[in-house]
């Protein structure tokens, strides 16, 4: 298992920001990763890091990585996949064998176990669609649990993951079988759409900045309040789609936390609706950050 020391993360989040980890792990086996977080209950563990802001100040903990965990396999409509297997991968190993319901993952550089993390969905489909069930590591036991999907607590972007005791290590699907020509032209008009629509990762970002509010969309919103004109001389809304922010080159973290306020703030002048942040925001945070990032979440200072 690789093992790295003083690693500067931002070589593998999508933005291309973030400082130096104290000590960062690469396990490759399900059994590595569970003894990882039975040793180091306190570690942070991340995939793809394609949802993430990082902070540029660094971290001082340690890190799990789960880029090495890469295993899948399909018997028939179902499929297996440990936590660290892209999405873009597993979209096109399920196509080629005409199974449906993972084209939408097609464009994103997301994991699986980010995906279930976050119920990642577009174009009317989302992961928790088609999964059966996890296997998973219970941090508050210290034990590997199975959970069924509807023991998951899906909705709009979120999952019971997200309340951190649970950490994923595999999770199984039931596809369905569907002529390969329709397969394949689903994933060419998905991959068209982020193509026109929304920025490749040759201008770095971390994919939708915040949620879309019941009945709308974030997007809409932020595009009538004007904010894709917002240009700072490090980033920018991006100039197709207002729910996107890039990097220009060597943004730092609180460049993209202020584009994030100014994005928060000219629709809740606007339309009174505080949008809530999609994008995770993780590491040291200065004061500074720390302000902006309570006023994205409408946290008050103790």
């Amino acid at each position: 298992m690789k093992v790295k020391e003083n690693f500067e993360i931002k070589n593998l989040t999508t933005y291309k920001i973030g400082g130096i980890v104290k000590k960062v792990y690469f396990p490759e086996t399900q059994s590595e990763l569970t003894e990882l977080l039975r040793e180091h209950k306190s570690a942070l563990v991340l995939g793809s890091c394609s949802n993430i802001l990082f902070s540029s100040n660094g971290y001082d903990g340690d890190i799990i990585l789960t880029t090495e965990l890469k295993q899948f396999e399909i018997r028939g409509t179902h499929v297996f996949a440990s936590c660290g297997v892209k999405g873009p991968l597993l979209a096109q190993k399920t196509a080629e064998v005409g199974l449906s319901g993972f084209e939408f993952m097609i464009g994103f550089p997301g994991s699986i176990g980010g995906n279930i993390y976050m119920n990642a969905g577009a174009h009317g489909q989302c992961i928790s669609d088609s999964l059966t069930r996890c296997c998973l590591f219970d941090r508050s036991n210290c034990e590997v649990v199975y959970k069924g999907k509807d023991e998951l607590e899906f909705s709009y972007r979120r999952s019971i993951l997200q309340d951190e005791r649970y950490i994923l290590l595999h999770a199984e699907f039931d596809l369905k079988k569907a002529p390969r020509e329709e397969i394949k032209s689903l994933i060419e008009r998905n991959l068209e759409f982020r193509k026109n629509i929304q920025p490749s990762l040759a201008n770095p970002n971390a994919g939708s900045v915040f949620k879309n509010p019941d009945n709308d969309s974030a997007g809409r919103l932020l595009d009538k309040a004007g904010v894709k004109t917002f240009d700072l001389p490090r980033a920018k809304v991006w100039d197709n789609h207002a729910n996107f922010i890039v990097n220009k080159g060597e943004a730092t973290s609180e460049d993209i936390l202020t584009l994030m306020v100014m994005m928060y703030n000219a629709v809740k002048k606007q339309y009174t609706i505080e949008l809530k942040p999609e994008t995770i925001f993780l590491g040291n945070k200065t004061k500074k950050e720390e302000e902006l990032w309570n006023i994205l979440y409408q946290k008050t200072q103790k």
